[in-house]
């Protein structure tokens, strides 16, 4: 087949049909201490072969005013190794300001389906609800990744949030 025979309006549906997605394939959340955080429900429903949704249930007995984020990235290459970032902040400034990049890009997927788009302290429920739109606006090669999220309440770990996704790129 020639290229002069394509026509322009061709090139761009084929354009149109290449693009890369996101899939949730589990997550995993724990609370490291139940006197303070309950997680009640932590799980991923299918709605089709490359869509799934993340639904986060989880109650703060107590106020958490000093709140710190560990956030870390993982690919699969025989067994999960250290990938992209792996850094801790302060989450209750962070909600203040919004001056951590990589956070910011967790924050903006996650900002109109949650129940922590507020300042400290938080406590009572905390939730995330049908979350599944993610946009990463970095190129990544594709394969599978696991974000880590270490919550840290004064200066002693409390919960993860374990995310694994898998990114594919169509070529």
């Amino acid at each position: 087949m020639r290229y002069e025979n394509l026509s322009f309006s061709r090139i761009i549906s084929v354009s149109e049909q290449e693009s890369s997605f996101a899939k949730m394939t589990n997550a995993v959340c724990e609370s490291y201490n139940v006197s303070w955080v309950i997680v009640h429900y932590c799980r991923l429903k299918a709605y089709s072969r490359n869509k799934t949704s993340l639904h986060i249930n989880a109650t703060f007995l107590y106020p958490a005013n000093d709140i710190f984020l560990r956030l870390k990235v993982l690919k699969k290459a025989n067994g999960y190794k250290p990938f992209l970032f792996d850094y801790t902040f302060d989450a209750c400034q962070f909600m203040k300001k919004r001056n951590q990049p990589f956070a910011k890009i967790i924050w903006n997927m996650i900002k109109d389906v949650s129940t922590i788009n507020h300042t400290c302290p938080y406590v009572g429920l905390q939730m995330l609800s049908d979350f599944h739109h993610i946009d990463i606006p970095l190129p990544l090669p594709g394969g599978d990744y696991l974000l880590l999220m270490n919550w840290i309440f004064d200066g002693k770990p409390q919960f993860a949030t374990n995310v694994y996704f898998k990114f594919v790129e169509d070529l």
